[in-house]
């Protein structure tokens, strides 16, 4: 932790979770640190704990504490060198037949529905109010990316945190149907945002190797992912060989 980061944490609270079934890999239990940060110090608090790896849930701020387990590494694209596929580049092309808007978080009818059409197509969960409770809570600086079809239709909506040196992928939800890879077009929409504002990154969150959920983010490069406290280049297919590069 460097010097800096220490003075904007010396008022945040910390605490570990009891353990709880894993989202992401099943017949897992898991654990997480939690950091309470004072609201006065919210931005440059929470743009250090991003820093080490840190993810936020509503107003919860959290990391991956598991016993035994490091499936979860927090990985990162670095926006100047960003090297899209063909693929991406036909997502990101795909913004231009789009209306894009960068708003304000507030909670909007639409987006709550095609929250629960996406949650039930997805990941077969069932209707309920978590759209709220889940991403309309927030003590950052936090906005959402929303894209429309030329007719007005809804297609995806990203929710995205402002941090210090980047953008923060918080959670994204889109059209179940759609045929544009509409993910990938709000990654890319990030990218030249945070190129635009001389942002170096952003954040995706963590890869899990095992997760098809999580799995993806490795396709985005140049990736770093944070192993031992360190960002780094990521180049890897699983937990085992990212550890065994910094350790052979």
């Amino acid at each position: 932790m460097r010097e800096d980061d220490s003075t904007r944490l010396d008022t945040v609270q910390w605490y570990a979770t009891p353990t709880y079934e894993c989202s992401y890999l099943p017949h897992l239990q898991a654990r997480s640190q939690v950091a309470v940060v004072p609201p006065r110090h919210t931005h440059a608090a929470y743009s250090a704990l991003i820093q080490q790896g840190f993810r936020r849930s509503g107003a919860h701020i959290y990391r991956p504490a598991c016993d035994g387990c490091k499936a979860c590494v927090s990985v990162r694209i670095k926006v100047d060198e960003y090297s899209p596929s063909r693929s991406q580049r036909r997502a990101a092309a795909s913004l231009e037949n789009l209306s894009v808007r960068f708003l304000p978080l507030q909670l909007h009818a639409d987006h709550s529905d095609l929250y629960q059409r996406y949650q039930a197509h997805r990941h077969n969960d069932t209707v309920d109010d978590s759209y709220a409770a889940f991403l309309m809570r927030s003590h950052a600086r936090t906005h959402l990316l929303e894209l429309r079809h030329a007719s007005g239709q809804l297609l995806a909506v990203s929710v995205i945190d402002c941090v210090a040196d980047g953008l923060s992928a918080v959670y994204s939800f889109f059209e179940p149907d759609s045929k544009v890879s509409l993910g990938t077009a709000c990654v890319a929409w990030m990218v030249a945002h945070a190129k635009a504002l001389g942002l170096p990154y952003v954040y995706l969150g963590y890869w899990i190797a095992d997760s098809p959920k999580m799995a993806y983010k490795a396709k985005f490069k140049p990736l770093q992912a944070l192993v031992d406290g360190q960002w780094q280049a990521f180049e890897c297919h699983s937990v085992n060989d990212l550890i065994n590069t910094t350790t052979t």
